[in-house]
């Protein structure tokens, strides 16, 4: 045993925090983990870490990339444990952002011993390590009461071949043989060598064996055999790294429900979405719950109006008492009149009295979030058309005034139609919809490689602007199928000569993704 590091004593007010990234999935970061994220100065991460989970971070932390990888590294390890002292030195608050847990085949110890022998506070917070994680999406207990009750956890990046190995096969074999399971990571490149070292002591080459590559993500695949034969079976399915090998009697368990995570409706799909980035959370929660890869591709952004426009949106909501009714045609006026409100120092008390309409559930819910108000009005299909019919149907407002705030680009069907029935509407915008400065490469790359499998089109401006940023490249939208969210979208996206593969009967985001799931369910 070697004599510990001396440590030196607390220096600086700065600090490392070690956080377990998870196994692939940026849901399964812990709640401890997420919340250094948000409070963190600085991030430095690897190559497994989700990049998703940046998003956590403040938008002024810095983020850096440290990417290793076999053979590849960005920084050698002990720069990295410069780098986090020399932050941490400078005051900042510094998460060190780890695929699956610090402390399993992480060199978590080696960067917290290095921290405290240079005076540096180090604290760790565990994470789901992909051991335990890949398998279970996959199907696969590594613990079963009627077949394993031990899992050995095991580094497949060492050579079992070579005289040195630290591995003692033999006692391996022996504990799966007795009912245990065991989990090697890193051993892709040597799968051959592992199943042999495992049957030249005393395995059976029928023991079950799998392999699951990316765990817990949408693009999780796996296979599952024998000793014998899951080498072939890897090669055929064309599988590589970063990936679980899983060896025992578990791999072999088929049981009902175990299978979950690929029975998910959307499993495997990867799908475009061109919402802004404001409003792409819901829409890619739902995908993603249903077993969706979701790349967003944002085609427009919502901005704040000209200084001429934003003054009649301050003049309309300071005299939002002269109005009978108000109008919410979408979620994103409904925050445009929160923000104006909350702006000018006022809130929903402003509009008390008043008729609220909205257009789509999705518009009420939102309303309800953001001003707590319950809307009197929505109609049964998210459409201008069928809300008019309704509104003259359920109101007495003909010859009453109405509060329309809507985007710059909005159609002027909806004021035509309630001032032909003989209202009188004040149409103010109040929020404007502009083109975005490019799209995302891992999007444009998924495109190019015909990997994706759905566009989500939300509205006539998404199809509008992505055609236009795409350009002379507009033309790899044919390689996969696009989704309308209803009848004014599909006709923009015909209008652009894109073939519209599905149209939403629901004409909100719950519609789109139920229309998406009937398209995979069985027939």
């Amino acid at each position: 045993m070697t004599d510990p590091t001396p440590t030196a004593s607390i220096t600086t007010a700065g600090r490392v925090i070690l956080v377990g990234a998870g196994p692939g999935d940026p849901g399964l970061i812990t709640v401890a983990g997420l919340s250094a994220l948000q409070r963190a100065d600085a991030v430095v991460f690897d190559a497994l870490a989700n990049p998703v989970l940046l998003d956590a971070a403040p938008p002024e932390a810095e983020r850096i990339d440290v990417g290793k990888r076999a053979k590849r590294h960005k920084l050698t390890q002990d720069e990295t444990n410069q780098l986090l002292v020399d932050l941490a030195k400078q005051g900042q608050r510094v998460v060190r952002l780890k695929g699956g847990d610090p402390y399993l085949f992480g060199r978590g110890a080696e960067e917290a011993a290095f921290c405290a022998k240079h005076g540096v506070a180090c604290e760790v917070i565990p994470g789901v390590t992909a051991g335990l994680a890949a398998p279970a999406t996959a199907g696969i207990p590594v613990t079963h009461r009627k077949v394993a009750s031990t899992v050995t956890i095991i580094t497949g990046h060492e050579d079992p071949t070579k005289g040195e190995t630290s591995i003692d096969y033999a006692a391996l074999a022996g504990l799966i043989k007795a009912g245990g399971t065991a989990c090697f990571y890193m051993g892709v490149g040597r799968l051959q060598a592992i199943c042999d070292e495992l049957t030249g002591h005393g395995l059976p080459d029928t023991m079950p064996a799998a392999l699951v590559q990316w765990g817990t993500l949408p693009k999780q695949r796996h296979v599952t055999g024998t000793l014998a034969s899951i080498q072939a079976k890897v090669d055929a399915a064309g599988l590589g790294s970063p990936a679980i090998i899983v060896v025992g009697e578990v791999a072999a368990i088929d049981e009902p429900g175990l299978d979950f995570f690929t029975a998910r409706p959307l499993f495997g799909q990867r799908i475009v979405v061109t919402r802004t980035r404001q409003q792409a959370s819901d829409l890619r929660t739902r995908l993603e719950e249903l077993g969706a890869e979701v790349l967003e591709a944002p085609a427009i952004q919502i901005v704040e109006p000209d200084t001429q426009a934003r003054q009649a949106f301050d003049a309309a909501i300071n005299a939002a008492g002269d109005y009978d009714a108000v109008v919410f045609t979408s979620t994103n006026a409904v925050n445009a009149v929160a923000d104006k409100l909350d702006a000018l120092g006022r809130d929903s008390r402003a509009l008390a009295g008043l008729h609220v309409s909205c257009i789509g559930a999705a518009t009420a819910q939102a309303l309800h979030a953001r001003l707590n108000i319950t809307a009197d009005l929505v109609p049964a299909r998210s459409t201008a058309e069928a809300f008019v019919d309704e509104f003259l149907l359920a109101t007495d407002l003909v010859g009453k005034r109405i509060l329309l705030p809507r985007a710059d680009i909005a159609r002027p069907m909806l004021p035509a139609k309630l001032h032909d029935a003989g209202c009188v509407v004040d149409e103010v915008i109040a929020y404007e919809t502009i083109l975005t400065k490019g799209l995302p490469t891992a999007a444009i790359d998924s495109l190019r490689t015909g990997e994706v499998d759905w566009v989500t089109f939300t509205s006539s401006s998404t199809a509008d602007n992505l055609v236009e940023l795409l350009g002379d490249e507009a033309a790899l939208l044919s390689d996969c199928k696009l989704a309308s969210i209803g009848p004014q979208t599909s006709a923009t996206m015909r209008d652009r000569g894109l073939t519209v593969a599905v149209e939403a009967d629901q004409h909100d985001i719950v519609g789109l993704v139920k229309a998406l799931v009937e398209q995979h369910a069985p027939q």
